[in-house]
C-alpha cells in the first residue's frame, strides 16, 4: 500500500496563532486509509447512483456515521444505491474537539474507512457552523483567538479527507467540503453567531481560505437550509458569494441547498437551483434532502430540477431509512423502516 500523509501545516498560521499550545499527536501526519481508485463511485447497476451518473451527474448520495454503518440492512442499501457519503455528525466541531486542544477523529475515521473501502465519494460536513459547537468556542469574545481556532480547526477537519487523498483518487477532484453552513437569517441577513459577532462577515473568507490552504484541490461549499425557492435567503447567499469571490476570486466553489422540505414543498426547487447557479460558483448541489411523507411527486420534482440545472452535480438525501432519520416521525426518506424502497424511490428510478 502506498503511504499517503495528511498535509496539515501549522506553520501557515504561526504568525497569527503563536500563543496556541502545541497540538497533540492526533493532529500529526499518519498513514492514510487505503483508497478505492475507481474513476467513479462504486454502486450497483440499476440503482440510484449508476442511473444518475448516466444522466451526467456526479453522485446520488446520503449521510451516515458509525451508528448506521453498524446496521447491515443500511449498509446493503448504501453499497447498492449510493455513490457518496456525508458524515451526519462525526465531523462537526463538538465531535472533533469537544474541549480545546483535545481532538477525536474516531467516528470520522470510521466513516472515511468504510467509504473508501467501498469506493464511495465523501463530502466533508461541516467545517464552520453556529450549531453543535463546543461551549468553549461559543465563549470566545476575542477576534485573534477566534481567528486562530478557526484557522486551526478547518485544516484539522480537512485532514480526514486529505489523509486519504479522496479529492484526486475517488472521483476526479469532486470530493467536497462544506466550509460554511447555515449563516443566514430568513431575510438574507447574516445570522448572529460567535463567528459573525466577533469577526463580522470576514469569518466567511477566513474559513474558506483556511480550508483552501489545507487542501487546494478540495471543492468548497457554502450551504444553508430554506433555500427552497427564489427567496430572500437565496438572494442573501448569492450576494455574499458574489462579494467574497469578487474580492478574492475562487474562494467559494459551490453553493448547496439542504432542501428539508414539507409535503408538497418541491415546487420552488427549480427556481432555487437556477438562482444559486447564477451566482459566481462553479457548481451547486442538493445537500440534505428529505421530504415529509416522501411523495413520489415531490421527490421526482427535486431530482428533475437538478437534472435540468447544468451546474447541479449531485443530490444527497439525509439518510437511508425512516427508522434513522432526524425527522423519523414524518417518514421523509426513500426507504421505509424495514429498508424497503418506497414509491418515491421507484418513481425516481423510472424517471432516470
Amino acid at each position: 500500500m502506498s503511504r499517503l500523509f495528511a498535509l496539515v501545516s501549522l506553520v501557515l498560521f504561526i504568525t497569527n496563532c503563536a500563543a496556541l499550545a502545541v497540538l497533540p499527536d492526533s493532529t500529526q501526519p499518519r498513514e492514510a486509509t487505503p483508497v478505492a481508485r475507481a474513476i467513479e463511485p462504486s454502486a450497483s447497476a440499476g440503482g440510484l447512483q449508476v442511473k444518475f451518473r448516466a444522466k451526467g451527474k456526479i453522485y446520488f448520495g446520503t449521510c451516515a456515521d458509525p451508528n448506521t454503518l453498524n446496521i447491515a440492512s443500511n449498509t446493503n442499501v448504501l453499497k447498492k444505491d449510493f455513490g457518496q457519503l456525508t458524515p451526519e455528525n462525526s465531523m462537526k466541531w463538538d465531535a472533533t474537539e469537544p474541549s480545546r486542544g483535545n481532538f477525536n477523529f474516531g467516528n470520522a475515521d470510521t466513516l472515511v474507512n468504510w467509504a473508501t473501502s467501498n469506493g464511495k465519494l465523501i463530502r466533508g460536513h461541516t467545517l464552520v457552523w453556529h450549531s453543535q459547537l463546543p461551549g468553549w468556542v461559543n465563549n470566545i469574545n476575542d477576534r485573534n483567538t477566534l481567528v486562530c481556532v478557526n484557522l486551526r480547526q478547518n485544516p484539522l477537519e480537512m485532514k480526514v479527507l486529505i489523509s486519504s487523498k479522496l479529492q484526486t483518487t475517488v472521483i476526479q477532484n469532486h470530493a467536497q467540503s462544506v466550509a460554511g453552513r447555515e449563516i443566514f437569517n430568513e431575510d438574507g441577513s447574516l445570522r448572529s453567531s460567535v463567528f459573525s459577532r466577533v469577526l463580522g462577515e470576514s469569518f466567511v473568507t477566513i474559513a474558506f481560505q483556511a480550508a483552501r490552504k489545507a487542501d487546494p484541490a478540495a471543492v468548497l461549499y457554502i450551504n444553508d437550509y430554506n433555500l427552497d425557492s427564489a427567496n430572500a435567503k437565496v438572494r442573501g447567499l448569492v450576494n455574499l458569494v458574489n462579494r467574497v469571490n469578487q474580492a478574492n476570486p475562487g474562494t467559494i466553489d459551490g453553493a448547496g441547498t439542504q432542501m428539508h422540505l414539507q409535503a408538497n414543498g418541491a415546487g420552488g426547487a427549480q427556481a432555487a437551483l437556477n438562482a444559486l447557479a447564477a451566482a459566481d460558483v462553479k457548481e451547486v448541489a442538493i445537500t440534505e434532502l428529505d421530504i415529509v411523507n416522501a411523495s413520489a411527486n415531490d421527490y421526482t420534482a427535486v431530482v428533475r430540477a437538478c437534472l435540468n440545472t447544468p451546474k447541479c452535480v449531485g443530490i444527497t438525501v439525509w439518510g437511508v431509512s425512516d427508522a434513522n432519520s432526524w425527522r423519523s416521525g414524518s417518514n421523509p426518506l426513500l426507504f421505509d423502516r424495514s429498508y424497503n424502497p418506497k414509491a418515491a424511490y421507484t418513481a425516481i428510478i423510472n424517471m432516470l
